[in-house]
């Protein structure tokens, strides 16, 4: 099923496509390949997400923080490849979640942003190979930080 169709069904409403905030490239295509740099939790009206997981942000509030990560990331990969529909499949996701030290759910978290590309694209093509890791800090003191790499089609 077509992914745009999907969104629609869904109801989902994607954010405006994140600003670019330093000397990179949103995303960068090689061959069938498209890699997207680092994506944070960026709300419709430009503010961000902070928190520490399991300092002063819940499990429940990072998971819905990895989800908006995933708009971000649906609304770069719409506004770069024209249409979400492009996308042939996941192939890897790299998340990192700021979070205290005795925090280990890191993969939990994470499954915010997952199973959002599960319902989007389909579990065939949504779910790839993943890491989820954690960090003492992330910039601007948000909760998670994605990039992914994806096939396109031809």
């Amino acid at each position: 099923m077509s992914a745009e169709i999907k969104l629609e069904e869904l109801g989902i409403q994607l954010p405006p496509p994140p600003k670019q905030m330093g000397v990179y490239r949103l995303l960068v295509q090689t061959g069938n390949l498209a890699f997207l740099s680092g994506h944070g939790p960026f709300l419709d009206d430009g503010s961000v997400i902070t928190g520490r997981v399991g300092a002063d942000m819940s499990l429940e509030k990072a998971q819905d923080a990895a989800r908006q990560v995933g708009l971000n990331i649906l609304a770069t990969l719409k506004n770069e490849l024209g249409s979400l529909d492009r996308v042939s499949r996941l192939i890897k996701t790299l998340a990192l979640v700021n979070c205290s030290n005795d925090f280990f759910d890191q993969p939990a978290v994470i499954n915010g942003f997952s199973e959002l590309f599960a319902e989007v694209f389909g579990e065939e093509a949504g779910i790839g190979a993943r890491s989820a890791m954690g960090t003492n800090s992330l910039p601007g003191n948000i909760p998670v930080e994605i990039e992914i790499i994806i096939e396109l089609k031809h």
